[in-house]
């Protein structure tokens, strides 16, 4: 299971009264590995000049992996970060996530980073698996 929903919530979204916030509450919650890795490469972006920010070390285990897969993988959960962060985010291998700031989208270093060249350049033989 993706996300840890909390009754209330549940019962709110069976309504359809479910906003951003609440949303991004319960994936920072269920997904605690994740929320770190996204929110530090955030916090790294706000404090450089770069157009981007990207985390390169690998999860310590393979559950901290499937969270980072889960929410980045989901649409849903993703698009909440991104509009929570006001960032772009992309994902590599099965660790490498960065955040973009939303200027630098239309560039040649985002394209380059999710190209299918970018993605060839990333890999390693220790990667193959992950």
């Amino acid at each position: 299971m993706s996300l840890n929903v909390p009754t209330e919530l549940l019962d709110r979204a069976e309504r359809g009264e479910v906003n951003d916030a609440e949303f991004v509450a319960c994936v920072r919650e269920s997904l605690p590995y994740a929320w770190q890795v996204v929110s530090g490469v955030v916090a790294d972006l706000e404090t450089g000049r770069e157009p981007f920010a990207d985390n390169t070390t690998p999860p310590p285990s393979e559950a901290e992996r499937g969270q980072l897969l889960r929410a980045l993988a989901s649409d849903a959960i993703r698009g909440g970060l991104e509009r929570h962060f006001g960032v772009k985010l992309a994902f590599q291998n099965c660790h490498r996530v960065a955040a973009f700031r939303t200027a630098a989208v239309d560039s040649d270093t985002y394209r380059d980073f999710i190209s299918v060249r970018g993605q060839l350049l990333n890999q390693s033989p220790e990667l193959r698996d992950c």
